[in-house]
């Protein structure tokens, strides 16, 4: 990742039900998100020194963005949350919308 761009995508589905002993039919809404993030270039020591520390053995793509590995973070294009894990404004959005419609 040193010195290059990745995207990160994540996928959101929100399904609601109809209320128990109710009528209706099962509402559905699937999205995704991409946001771009580019790490700046990287030395021998600082990469050896990430993986030592251990940090990279239970992360997806071998890195979390809130940890240590934000130094190595030139820019974010799109939604930081997205990266974190979850999209939270991506979903208010869409719980927004189911809660307009009922």
């Amino acid at each position: 990742l040193s010195g290059r761009a990745h995207e990160v995508w994540t996928g959101v589905a929100l399904v609601e039900a109809p209320a128990a002993g109710g009528a209706g039919k099962i509402r559905e809404r699937a999205v995704s998100c991409r946001t771009e993030v580019v790490f700046r270039p990287l030395s021998t020591a600082e990469i050896d020194a990430y993986v030592a520390g251990g940090e990279a053995r239970d992360k997806a793509g071998a890195y979390g963005i809130q940890g240590a590995a934000a130094a190595f973070v030139a820019r974010v294009e799109g939604d930081y949350t997205n990266v974190v894990g979850l999209p939270v404004p991506l979903v208010e959005e869409l719980l927004a919308g189911l809660s307009r419609r009922t």
